[in-house]
């Protein structure tokens, strides 16, 4: 197993996406079972854990604090702010607020929540579209200043805002949905990361279940599953998206892997500074997930998975219009 790195720290190639432990698709799973994952994690040789003010609305925060800070040398902690929950007479609503008094706000209240002093990896989570991105990464910068975090990143922008931001203060780090069916990044972020020295964290990187074979029935999903306002998941584009994966279940058992692994090792052969960040509930899955940075695979088999999935051949948004409006990323 090979490192990658962030800034001064180095990683395993795969990283730990905490956030459906607590948040998006259904009922979490019980705290028990969240915990036992995430020691297992570790364990298993996973250092870098991602989570977030909005995740659970600060609950999945608290959980990997709690669970992790008496590990807290050995890992590389990554959350996210400039989006969180704020509390309106009818309930706690999803906010994104990118001014600085909102950013440091959503900081402190990390930290209290993580049990740290610091913050390794610091994401504004998405560009507030009404605040200079300039003025949002100067807040940010001050909080390295400060010592409450020690590197930057963005989530969910294009390589334009990126450059702006790297002028303002170095970002370590961009964020992004990126799998064999989301191919945004490769219009120009992923080399934009490259050309500045940052790495690129690849989000939902089997395409939030799809790819895993496992998920045939989204009428089944839970009411309240995020999946359901996908159009990719919308039953008839889903229906049209099953028929990839015959093909693609085949060339992961010549492969000699799992659709999963095929997936991920797919994404670890885009550079070296690409670190896929799958999430799961499952302790078998995410062994499944840890054993694929050992997975070879052939140029041939990259070539071919390649052309089985990519925006061309699936069918259906990777967002509704709303969600859409709100990510910054270059679109095919």
């Amino acid at each position: 197993m090979t490192p990658r790195r962030i800034g001064p720290f180095e990683v395993a190639p795969i990283a730990l996406g905490c956030m459906n432990l607590s948040h998006a698709y259904g009922a979490p799973p019980p705290a028990e079972q969240a915990e036992r994952l995430l020691l297992q994690a570790l364990d298993l040789g996973v250092n870098h854990f991602d989570t977030a003010a909005l995740y659970g609305f600060g609950a999945n925060e608290m959980l990997v604090g709690r669970v992790l800070k008496p590990h807290r040398s050995r890992i590389v902690l990554a959350s996210k702010g400039g989006m969180a929950g704020v509390t309106f007479p009818d309930g706690v609503k999803r906010v994104i607020d990118g001014r600085p008094e909102a950013i440091r706000r959503n900081c402190e209240d990390s930290l209290q929540r993580l049990g740290t002093d610091v913050i390794d990896l610091y994401y504004l989570h998405r560009w507030d579209k009404a605040v200079p991105i300039e003025d949002s990464v100067g807040a940010m910068s001050r909080l390295v200043e400060q010592g409450k975090v020690r590197l930057l990143g963005l989530s969910e922008v294009s390589a334009a805002t990126l450059r702006r931001a790297h002028a303002v203060h170095p970002i370590a780090a961009v964020q992004t949905e990126y799998s064999l069916w989301t191919r945004n990044p490769e219009i120009a972020v992923l080399q934009a990361c490259r050309e500045i020295g940052a790495a690129f964290v690849a989000f939902s990187p089997t395409a939030r279940a799809f790819l895993t074979g496992k998920l045939r029935n989204v009428t089944t999903l839970d009411a309240k599953d995020i999946r359901r306002g996908m159009p990719r998941f919308a039953p008839e584009n889903y229906a049209r998206n099953l028929e990839l994966l015959p093909a693609y279940e085949a060339l992961a058992r010549e492969a000699g892997c799992t659709p999963v692994q095929l997936a991920l090792a797919w994404l670890l052969s885009r550079g070296e500074h690409v670190i896929p960040l799958p999430g799961t509930t499952s302790t078998d899955h995410l062994r499944e997930n840890v054993d694929s940075w050992d997975v070879q695979l052939s140029a041939a088999v990259l070539a071919r998975a390649d052309a089985l999935i990519n925006q061309h051949t699936v069918t259906g948004g990777r967002y509704g219009a709303q969600s859409e409006s709100e990510v910054d990323t270059e679109r095919f």
